[in-house]
């Protein structure tokens, strides 16, 4: 089934990017940084998420890990 259908897989690909894009930015700030508008805006807005508000991020981790393995 395609993440778009399920909405516990959208929120993981959602999650996943937020971090990935943070995580990008982190290493190589110029990669994030110089696309700022348009679709490739998402993955600058995506680590502004992840920067900004970062320990909600990690508590959504985590409780995705748990709701992952339970299943």
């Amino acid at each position: 089934m395609s993440a778009l259908f399920n909405f516990q897989s959208l929120l993981l690909v959602i999650l996943l990017m937020i971090c990935t894009c943070t995580y990008v930015r982190a290493v190589a700030p110029r990669l994030v940084d110089r696309n700022k508008a348009g679709f490739l805006g998402l993955f600058f807005m995506s680590a502004r998420i992840g920067e900004r508000l970062s320990p909600y991020v990690a508590l959504a981790c985590v409780a995705m890990a748990v709701t992952m393995i339970a299943q």
